[in-house]
């Protein structure tokens, strides 16, 4: 298949524009196919600009693919809605300050505050701020694709913090990549440098825009070896069809809407009627009982679940 050319027709939210492309199949690790995939982004120019994110981006670059180069902008995939709280003085009901207190009880002044790292028992290497400066990566707007692999064959273990990446300027080539990856359904392995740290990542097409995954690196994560293997007698016949039963009434399909963070939604609530003057009633979570055994576990949850199926 090596050289197909397609047409490819891509809404913009207004108008239909038609892209010529090459897919990634024409890229090898080799100058020649380096070269075929930058001849092919370098022919997508005037096409009318689709819709822009309205989120705010974060960070900005170049996508980089051999010699070829993609301009992006960054966006978080992900944000944070846990419930903070102030530390308050009791009396005054005033925000309290932290400071750093040495072990003689002394406050020490942030000029005198130095970075060691330990290596023995009370024993410090010390480095100053210049010495860390000198050890950081080489400031870079760039994301470089080194290779592209199946989706597979990188564990579930490694994927870290999403980001979406969306086009920055012309976004005729954003597009041609997004449909090349999606096609051949591969992601490619990236290497960056943001803010003073350097990821490695995992890109990949989503409909029609692009998500990079930060990857955790190899000695951050805990080989599944190392767990206890599993003790005691193996499920019977018995246990092992109705698992299958259980199985098959819970089958459907993934709503995101479903899962929400009960505990911070209980907060949240309680906050806000106590806010309004209120003295709502707490309700404790009930413990769990001493589980039974497995089959009459398994019997109790089909039956619980054929009755739910035969009420709806």
């Amino acid at each position: 298949m090596s050289g197909m050319r397609s047409d490819v027709r891509i809404s913009d939210g207004v108008s239909m524009c038609r892209l010529r492309w090459r897919g990634l199949w024409d890229v090898r690790n080799t100058d020649d196919g380096n070269r075929s995939l930058l001849s092919s982004l370098r022919r997508f120019r005037g096409g009318k600009r689709g819709s822009v994110m309205a989120a705010r981006a974060m960070w900005k670059g170049d996508l980089k693919i051999g010699s070829a180069k993609v301009p992006f902008k960054l966006y978080s995939a992900a944000q944070d809605q846990t419930v903070r709280f102030h530390i308050l003085d009791k009396k005054s009901k005033t925000r309290v300050k932290q400071h750093m207190v040495g072990e003689s009880g002394k406050e020490v002044p942030n000029e005198e505050i130095r970075k060691g790292f330990e290596i023995e028992p009370g024993t410090f290497v010390i480095l100053d701020e210049k010495e860390l400066e000198t050890l950081e990566p080489e400031a870079s707007r760039e994301i470089e694709i080194t290779q592209f692999v199946a989706p597979r064959e990188i564990p579930p273990e490694y994927y870290d913090r999403p980001y979406y990446l969306g086009p920055d300027g012309d976004q005729s080539a954003y597009f041609a990549l997004t449909q090349a990856l999606r096609n051949k359904e591969k992601e490619g392995i990236a290497h960056w440098v943001m803010r003073k740290q350097r990821y490695a990542g995992a890109l990949r097409a989503e409909d029609d825009h692009l998500i990079l995954f930060t990857l955790r690196n190899a000695d951050e994560v805990l080989s599944a070896k190392d767990l206890p293997r599993p003790a005691g007698r193996a499920p019977d016949k018995k246990e092992l069809t109705m698992a299958k039963q259980l199985v098959g009434l819970l089958q459907g399909e993934f709503d995101a809407d479903e899962y929400k963070d009960k505990y911070r939604q209980r907060v949240k609530e309680f906050i806000e009627k106590k806010a309004k003057g209120h003295a709502p009633k707490l309700h404790l979570v009930k413990t769990k009982r001493k589980p039974a055994s497995l089959d009459k576990v398994l019997s109790r949850s089909i039956e619980t679940l054929q009755k739910e199926k035969k009420a709806a």
